[in-house]
């Protein structure tokens, strides 16, 4: 058995600044062995620990999909002291990845259902993750009907955005993208609040409808009820608590929620399970 605080080493490949106030950098990188990648095999919904030798380590969720071969990506905020140092570094330096951690969304469970995904702000790297899953063209015919709502602060602020545009144009797959606010008069989409744009726009529930969340949690509060509207029961939404990750392997304890170690456990649950634990998130 490996040891799980172990990292592989990684080259930073490419860096891409995602956002225009340039407070979040996407990272592409690829293993210096091919059997740390062989290893690393991993769903949409996981994270893993970025570590930084001498400076510490962060929990990240995946934004590249399984179906993208030879690298993985993430989109790192700036916010701290190792997100910082990440954000200084250059193409070519060399770190850490250890995982991948965690549980995924439930791909077996969601093939041939409709499936409507639902993201805020830069909590949408694994959402990218499941969406470059689900149209791929081994994949696709999975899965029935596939609706997004995605939304930022501004037009500045959406992550990936000619991925975003790419998708929007496509028939089979239903974008709905938005901002609270934005005063470019070529702004062609929405604006609004993410709930509101759910209550509006995502597809009413069936037996055969899930809704995959992840956000930040004041989006994930306002979220509930509006599909709750819509007909959505407890085990039909499905979250990503990702912003209770600590450590990845349930170790250290600070990621629990009563009994459940969101790290171990998690970062993926229903809303169902989540009402039987206490009222953290």
């Amino acid at each position: 058995m490996e040891n799980p605080y172990i990292p592989y080493p990684v080259r930073i490949d490419e860096i891409e600044i995602a956002t225009e106030d340039k407070s979040l950098k996407t990272f592409k990188f690829v293993f210096l062995n091919k059997e740390d990648e062989e290893k690393f095999s991993y769903q949409a919904g996981q994270f893993a620990e970025l570590s930084i030798p001498g400076i510490g380590e962060i929990p990240i969720g995946i934004a590249s999909s399984p179906v993208e071969k030879g690298f993985v990506k993430f989109t790192v905020f700036r916010t701290g002291v190792v997100t910082a140092h990440l954000h200084n570094m250059k193409v070519g330096d060399i770190m850490g990845i250890r995982g991948p951690l965690g549980n995924w969304y439930p791909w077996d469970k969601l093939e041939n259902k409709n499936v409507v995904i639902i993201g805020g702000g830069f909590a949408f790297t694994t959402l990218r993750s499941s969406i470059i899953y689900m149209l791929d063209p081994s994949n696709r015919s999975k899965f029935k009907n596939i609706d997004v709502v995605y939304g930022a602060r501004s037009p500045g602020m959406l992550l990936y955005r000619e991925e975003l545009f790419e998708w929007e144009k496509r028939d089979d797959i239903n974008m709905h993208i938005t901002v609270d606010g934005t005063d470019d008069p070529d702004w062609k989409y929405h604006t609004g609040f993410v709930p509101t744009i759910v209550e509006q726009n995502a597809p009413k529930a069936d037996e055969d409808t899930y809704a995959i969340i992840c956000g930040p949690p004041i989006m994930i509060k306002f979220t509930q009820p509006a599909l709750t509207k819509l007909g959505y029961q407890e085990h039909q939404i499905i979250m990503s608590l990702e912003n209770r990750m600590k450590c990845g392997i349930g170790m250290c304890g600070r990621c629990n929620i009563g009994k459940e170690l969101v790290c171990k456990d998690g970062p993926v649950f229903t809303l169902e399970e989540i009402n039987q634990t206490p009222k953290e998130y």
